[in-house]
């Protein structure tokens, strides 16, 4: 499995795919619920198994705040717990790095925070919300 940054048309079109798979269909979002704050500036990672589309994740920079937000992590059913979560968060962190930021911030469905913290995060269980679907947490790393 590789993961790239998906800057042309074919590789954004498998960013939606996996999004509209693991989230619209297999979580119930609504379509326009999941892409309403995508715009043509946004950032992606796409992981691929070989030709397939399997896991991403936007990736969106806030330079008046210094840091930068890792956002709609999706990874297809069927390769959840394969690593294809931790390889597009490496991914999202090293072009964080070369961006020159420093802290990550990164909303987490509640059942999902063990998986950032295992990745370095650290949860502020006082920092919650409802997000509709899913009760959000939100997590923080400091790249060293």
């Amino acid at each position: 499995m590789e993961a790239i940054r998906a800057t042309e048309t074919w590789s954004r079109a498998g960013v939606y795919f996996v999004r509209t798979d693991a989230m619209v269909n297999g979580f119930n979002i609504p379509l326009q619920g999941e892409f309403d704050a995508d715009t043509p500036e946004s950032q992606y990672i796409l992981v691929l198994d070989g030709v397939h589309p399997v896991g991403t994740c936007r990736l969106h920079f806030l330079p008046e705040e210094q840091i930068a937000k890792i956002e709609r992590v999706a990874v297809i059913e069927s390769y959840r717990g394969k690593g294809v979560g931790r390889l597009a968060i490496t991914a999202a962190e090293e072009w964080i790095r070369e961006e020159g930021y420093k802290k990550i911030v990164i909303t987490s469905r509640d059942e999902a925070v063990g998986f950032y913290q295992a990745l370095g995060y650290t949860a502020d269980f006082s920092r919650t919300e409802d997000g509709g679907v899913f009760t959000i947490v939100y997590t923080e790393k400091v790249l060293e």
